[in-house]
């Protein structure tokens, strides 16, 4: 494959990535506490590239090297349920999944019928103690701003918020959850955070920012299949050439 045509189908396959990444994005916009995803691009050097003659110059194909999950915080929205909860500055919230312990933005929690605090998907929301939070379903929930439960004026328990040094040690999982894949790596207590009762944070991902770099991905995956009609032109060209000389 000449390089013209190696370049510009290794620019389809970053551009492929990145449309996945969007669409993820563009489906979770109406989550609450959503983050989203980003890409590094890079280029690549191949080892045969590494080995070209003295003087020619190897080509590079273009990669994301990575992708990298946006924290920055979204906008705080009003709802008037006493059990959505919105965190205003770094954190988290952490819950019991069958699978281990998640961490989420998404405060839109519940009551169970035996009086847990539990999300939506029915993990329990962890104390600070790291037990359940158990509520009296007959009676009203007051959450403070330092996230203690009280009903009637007493307190029952804190909410767990947690902080991590590195959020990007954090791995995305189903419905809006992260974990971590990083053993070493442990939560901290929230420093810089309160908790705002009835409220959500919305989705740091924007609708219209999102359809603009859908935009501009179709538009390089049509000048990318330009290229390479443009490369395999060259190539029946030369071939057409070399069979007139030989003729």
């Amino acid at each position: 494959m000449d390089p013209l045509t190696s370049a510009a189908a290794s620019g389809i396959r970053a551009r492929l990535e990145s449309l996945d990444m969007l669409a993820n994005n563009i489906a979770n916009t109406s989550a609450p506490g959503f983050k989203a995803d980003r890409e590094y691009f890079g280029r690549y050097l191949s080892e045969e590239a590494t080995q070209s003659p003295e003087g020619t110059t190897p080509s590079v194909q273009p990669v994301i090297e990575k992708q990298w999950t946006d924290f920055t915080q979204g906008s705080i929205t009003p709802t008037g349920n006493p059990l959505d909860l919105a965190l205003n500055g770094k954190g988290f919230f952490a819950a019991n999944s069958p699978s281990g312990l998640v961490f989420t933005r998404g405060g839109s929690f519940q009551v169970s019928l035996q009086g847990q605090l539990e999300t939506q998907e029915g993990y329990p929301v962890q104390s600070v103690d790291g037990k359940p939070i158990i509520v009296d379903n007959s009676k009203s929930v007051e959450i403070a701003p330092d996230g203690m439960v009280r009903q009637d004026g007493q307190d029952i328990a804190q909410i767990a918020v947690v902080d991590f040094q590195n959020p990007q040690a954090l791995s995305k999982r189903g419905n809006n959850y992260f974990y971590l894949d990083v053993s070493n790596v442990q939560p901290e207590p929230a420093t810089s955070v309160e908790v705002q009762q009835g409220k959500l944070e919305a989705a740091n991902s924007q609708p219209a920012e999102s359809a603009v770099r859908l935009v501009n991905i179709m538009r390089q995956f049509e000048s990318l299949q330009k290229a390479i009609a443009i490369g395999n032109d060259m190539n029946r060209q030369a071939i057409q050439e070399v069979a007139k000389v030989s003729s």
